[in-house]
């Protein structure tokens, strides 16, 4: 079932909300290769508005559009920019020339404004081939242009894999929960309770495949892994057992746990990994809203940090979404699909304490299509020169390769 079918099966009051955070239809994604610099690329899902994560505060035409409200923040440098106050805990870093970001940006993406089609082409890296259907993803072709790449152990729940790591190369994939622990009389109830459901018998079925379980065994009678869920006895028992094993997204800690297995990898021999992250949908109440997701990306960040240690120095961090949203506030107080956004960097390796920008001003005839940031530099020559600097790949490579196609333009000297 791929990531359109599950979508749909959770109906549009669950597409912009629990299925897009949760860790469980989340995979992180990891690779080995003969470097010692690290690449985190994380996905923001639902396109992020990057004037409100790092609010442009110095242009004279972001008050009219936004209120006196954003206006608020922790002030960068000189002051033109600001960070949202959610992400305020990120600016020891910024102090530290570890925090930077990269605004007026996006994908070569315009107009028809799909989550679908944006997250597509991002993670490709490339618009449509020859026979119209998108490529795999940029993060594999890099992999593919190493040839001692290999990859790592771990777990995926589903088949839900991100594509920007999908590909000929090998990598490998891991989701939190993944080890479901059944004892033989849960898995006959679950069975029980799912076999008139094609859908949720099969998905049981590969879930317990994937966490190691002997299917025969359990159904024999044996004892499996063993009784981490312990013998339920009726349906209610059962659900609980199993709800109790997702309580890290439930009670919103899945960012966190995909941020800590993703640095303790990095501190082996994985040297990319990518995970995803979602709620940045703002259609309403926006200034209520995009706090938590702006949070949760600051707190991903900073446990990041705290797992890597040393390795801390050597890694650079990229998270992009697929598009960005409109400068105008909407009736309903948020903002629609746009265009142009902003891609938080950070890391050791990074020449941070700077924001990368060609800004085009906020002006009704400055704005792409009167609505939208028009973006001045393309999000793909960033993650580059990014990877120019931490893997010392040919310019070359980069842009007939990994991003077919894109031009990369001057070197903005994102790492030391």
């Amino acid at each position: 079932m791929d990531r359109r079918a599950v979508l749909r099966l959770g109906g549009a009051g669950l597409i912009g909300c629990s299925l897009a955070a949760s860790p469980l239809i989340t995979p992180v994604t990891f690779a080995s290769a003969p470097w010692e610099n690290r690449l985190v690329v994380i996905i923001l899902r639902g396109a992020m508005d990057g004037v409100d994560a790092l609010r442009p505060v110095g242009d004279a035409d972001y008050r009219a559009m936004r209120g006196g409200a954003a206006q608020k923040g922790v002030r960068l440098g000189g002051g033109f920019f600001a960070l949202h106050p959610a992400l305020a805990p990120l600016h020891p870093l910024w102090q530290a020339g570890e925090l930077g970001f990269a605004h007026a940006i996006s994908t070569p993406y315009r107009d028809k404004r799909s989550h679908f089609d944006g997250q597509d082409l991002l993670e490709a890296g490339t618009d449509m081939d020859a026979a119209g259907q998108l490529r795999d993803g940029w993060l594999n072709r890099l992999l593919q242009s190493v040839p001692a790449a290999e990859a790592e152990t771990g777990f995926a729940i589903g088949r839900g894999d991100m594509r920007i790591l999908a590909g000929k190369a090998p990598v490998a994939n891991w989701a939190p929960d993944s080890a479901l622990q059944l004892d033989p009389q849960t898995f006959d109830l679950a069975e029980r309770i799912m076999h008139d459901d094609p859908l949720f018998r099969d998905a049981l079925g590969e879930a317990a495949e994937l966490s190691g379980l002997d299917l025969a065994a359990l159904r024999d009678g044996e004892a499996g892994m063993g009784a981490g869920m312990g013998a339920a006895t009726d349906a209610g028992e059962m659900l609980s057992a199993m709800q109790e094993q997702m309580r890290g997204a439930r009670t919103g800690t899945g960012h966190l746990e995909l941020a800590r297995f993703a640095a303790a990898r990095l501190t082996g021999a994985s040297r990319i990994a990518a995970f995803s992250l979602g709620g940045w949908d703002t259609h309403a109440q926006q200034d209520r809203r995009i706090g938590a997701p702006l949070a949760r990306l600051s707190d991903a960040v900073l446990a990041l940090k705290e797992g890597l240690g040393p390795v801390w120095g050597k890694t650079c961090v990229l998270a992009m979404t697929e598009f960005g949203r409109t400068v105008r506030l909407n009736g309903s107080g948020g903002t629609d699909h746009g265009t142009g956004g902003a891609m938080l960097m950070a890391g050791g390796a990074l020449r941070g304490g700077r924001v990368w920008a060609d800004w085009p001003g906020l002006s009704e005839d400055a704005l792409y299509a009167r609505r939208d940031l028009m973006p001045t530099r393309d999000v793909r020559a960033y993650a580059a020169w990014a990877m120019r600097g931490l893997f010392g790949l040919p310019q070359q490579v980069l842009e007939h390769s990994v991003f077919p196609g894109v031009e990369m333009g001057a070197d903005p000297r994102l790492l030391l």
